[in-house]
């Protein structure tokens, strides 16, 4: 079975990307199993650039097979914004609460209809013999209050129409077919599928 270590400290994410994944042979590894507390600091100004900084820096500190991703949430009334900087928004060290209500305050006097928004996640594998890159994204809108308690980061703002619910209101199961990140892992699978099955 394949080791490849996620490059993540995040235990949620961690949970997801292995849920994801659950059908294909391999062990995956977070940088806690591995004792590794080093962090990687994001410096480029693309989703692409950041996975593939984490998945290189990693992948040369363990000598593993590395999965990294960047993701984040753009918001189309703040050209963009918080993008790269989403974890980092509206300052390094927030809290998710003072992310969710700084994403409020500033979309308070914008109308449902330009509230559009899109989460992004690019996933970076780089094994000895291929370095894979994917694209995932996931169209919603912002939402005016918080709603639903599952998920992490900005799920409780992300409204999906077609569910007529937060990203922290679907299911586990509902969430892994139409997230940034399953919609990423599904153009990744077949990829790594193929280099698992030479």
């Amino acid at each position: 079975m394949q080791e490849i270590v996620i490059a993540t400290h995040n235990r949620g994410k961690m949970r997801e990307f292995a849920g994801l994944f659950k059908d294909l042979p391999v062990k995956w590894l977070s940088l806690a199993d591995l004792d590794i507390h080093a962090d990687v600091e994001e410096t480029e100004t693309t989703f692409e650039g950041n996975a593939l900084l984490k998945a290189k820096a990693y992948a040369k500190l363990t000598g593993r097979w590395t999965l990294a991703d960047d993701s984040g949430l753009t918001v189309d009334a703040l050209n963009g914004r918080p993008g790269v900087y989403s974890a980092r928004y509206p300052q390094p060290g927030a809290t998710q609460q003072e992310q969710l209500d700084a994403l409020l305050g500033e979309l308070a006097d914008v109308p449902m209809e330009r509230r559009g928004a899109q989460f992004v996640c690019v996933l970076a594998l780089l094994t000895p013999n291929a370095d894979l890159v994917v694209e995932g994204v996931c169209k919603g809108e912002i939402a005016t209050e918080l709603a639903g308690t599952d998920g992490f980061g900005y799920d409780p703002l992300f409204y999906v129409p077609s569910d007529d619910k937060t990203m922290a209101e679907l299911t586990s199961a509902r969430k892994n077919e139409i997230s940034h990140r399953a919609v990423a892992v599904q153009k990744l699978k077949p990829q790594l599928a193929a280099l698992l099955n030479p």
